[in-house]
């Protein structure tokens, strides 16, 4: 395995640094003749703003005071646990308690 230098964006982005020796080739720069254009910020767009998810609801919640973790179920239809501090701003999260 070896460890590669990432730009900061991609490691901001969650790429890992550490690749098998099986998935690394020895790079060849672009032949601009062949395709031009392409430079390194085309091939991939990377964010600098960080996502935003739709909560459709607070499903239920376990735990008590500091320890409390809430079922959520996003627009996308996943669902994740998730500690009251990264909860406690939403809206959903008064409205789940009115429900209670």
């Amino acid at each position: 395995s070896f460890r590669l230098q990432l730009l900061d964006r991609m490691r901001q982005c969650g790429i890992h640094d550490v690749f098998h020796f099986s998935y690394l080739r020895i790079h060849l720069p672009n032949d601009n003749r062949l395709f031009p254009g392409q430079l390194n910020n085309q091939v991939a767009e990377f964010e600098d703003e960080e996502q935003e998810w739709a909560v459709d609801r607070i499903l239920s919640h376990k735990g008590t005071r500091s320890d409390t973790v809430f079922e959520v179920r996003w627009k996308s239809g996943d669902m994740t646990w998730l500690p009251y501090n990264q909860v406690d701003h939403l809206a959903m999260l008064q409205e789940y308690f009115n429900v209670l």
